[in-house]
C-alpha cells in the first residue's frame, strides 16, 4: 500500500447492530458486527438497552477492525460514523466515540446518512449498477423508491405514508404468534406455504407512495373471526397464512417498483436495505426483472443488514469529495437522504 492510500475507519450504531469496517481506497477490508440478542424477549428493539450494548461492543469491534485490517490506528485518513437516521441514544454512542477519536488522532470526520449507505453497499463488490439507477431501499424503518444519479446525488421519488415494509412484516408476525424479529420467520415459513391460500388487500396509494398499516389491520380482523371458529387456526395454517401475508407485501413493493422503473424509463434496478435478504421478494424480483429486461443488483446477505462496511463505503466517495464534518456535529434521529 502506498503513502498516499486512504484508509477510514467506519463506525454503525444506529439501532441493535454495532459494527465497525476499515476501507483502504474504496476496498473494504472487513465487517465486524456484533448483534444484540437482549431485545428478543421484548419483542422489539428496546432503545436503552441498545444504547448500553453499544456502549459494550463498540470498542472490542473497533478493536478487532482495525487489528483484523491490518493497518495500524496512525495510518487512518479519517473515521466515519451514521449520524442518523435511527435511534437517538445508539447514534450518540457511536457519534461520540468518532468525535473523540478524530480528536485524539487529529484526522477528519466524515458523517454518513444511514439510508444513503444502504444504498452505496451495492458499489463495495462488483457488480455495480450503472448511474442512473432506481433503489428500492426497505428495512425496518424505512420504505422508498430512490433515483441515484450519482455516489452523493439521490432522490426519493415515493415513500411509505405509515409503517415501513420492515414493521408490516415484524407486526404482522407477532399477530401469529412468532417471537421477535418476526419477518425473517414469517420468510421462512411462507416458504412452506401457499402464497394464494388467504387474500389479504393491496394497499394503493397515489404516485409512488407506500402505504403498510392496512394489511395489518386486516390479518388482525382476520385472524379474530377465523380463531372464533377454530383456536386452532394459526397452528394449522402457519404456513399459508405467512404465504399469503409475504405475497401481499411484495406484490405492494413491486406495484411501484415497475412503475417508477416506467416513469424514469431507467432499465437499472437495486434493492437495499434489511428485507432485501427476504428470499420471496429476491425471488419474485428477479423473475420480473427478467420479464422486463432489467438489469438487477442485490447486495449480499451481510451488506442487506446494518453493517459499517456500508458507511465505510459511503465515506470513501464523501472523502473523495473534501466532504468533512465539524467537531461540532451532533446525530438526527430523523435525516432525509
Amino acid at each position: 500500500m502506498g503513502t498516499n492510500d486512504i484508509f477510514i475507519l467506519a463506525i454503525e450504531s444506529s439501532c441493535d447492530e454495532t459494527s465497525a469496517a476499515v476501507i483502504a481506497d474504496g476496498k473494504v477490508l472487513n465487517n465486524i458486527v456484533a448483534t444484540q440478542s437482549v431485545h428478543e424477549k421484548y419483542g422489539g428493539v428496546v432503545p436503552e438497552l441498545a444504547s448500553r450494548a453499544h456502549q459494550e461492543n463498540l470498542i472490542p469491534v473497533v478493536q478487532e477492525a482495525i487489528l483484523s485490517s491490518g493497518i495500524s490506528k496512525d495510518q487512518l485518513s479519517a473515521v466515519a460514523f451514521t449520524r442518523g437516521p435511527g435511534l437517538m441514544g445508539s447514534l450518540l454512542v457511536g457519534v461520540s466515540f468518532a468525535k473523540a477519536f478524530a480528536f485524539a488522532k487529529k484526522i477528519p470526520l466524515i458523517e454518513v446518512n444511514h439510508m444513503n449507505a444502504h444504498i452505496l453497499a451495492h458499489f463495495i463488490e462488483e457488480p455495480k449498477p450503472n448511474f442512473p439507477f432506481i433503489c428500492l431501499t426497505v428495512s425496518g424503518g424505512h420504505t422508498q423508491l430512490v433515483l441515484v444519479k450519482d455516489h452523493l446525488d439521490m432522490e426519493v421519488i415515493g415513500e411509505t405514508q405509515d409503517d415501513a415494509v420492515g414493521e408490516a412484516f415484524d407486526k404482522t408476525a407477532k399477530l401469529l404468534g412468532l417471537p421477535y424479529p418476526g419477518g425473517p420467520l414469517i420468510d421462512k415459513y411462507a416458504k412452506e406455504g401457499n402464497s394464494k391460500a388467504f387474500q389479504f388487500p393491496i394497499t394503493r396509494m397515489p404516485e409512488l407512495n407506500y402505504s403498510f398499516s392496512g394489511i395489518k389491520t386486516a390479518v388482525l380482523y382476520f385472524l379474530r373471526d377465523q380463531l372464533k371458529e377454530n383456536p386452532k387456526f394459526i397452528e394449522e395454517n402457519l404456513a399459508d397464512l405467512c404465504a399469503s401475508i409475504q405475497y401481499a407485501l411484495v406484490e405492494m413493493l413491486l406495484i411501484k417498483l415497475k412503475a417508477a422503473v416506467k416513469q424514469y424509463g431507467v432499465k437499472e434496478v437495486a434493492i437495499a436495505g434489511g428485507v432485501s435478504a427476504n428470499s420471496g421478494l429476491r425471488e419474485t424480483l428477479t423473475k420480473l426483472a427478467a420479464q422486463k429486461g432489467w438489469n438487477l443488483y442485490i447486495p449480499k446477505f451481510e451488506y442487506c443488514t446494518d453493517n459499517a462496511a456500508m458507511i465505510a463505503m459511503a465515506a470513501h466517495f464523501k472523502y473523495l469529495k473534501g466532504e468533512f464534518s465539524s467537531m461540532d456535529v451532533t446525530p438526527l434521529a430523523k435525516m432525509k437522504i
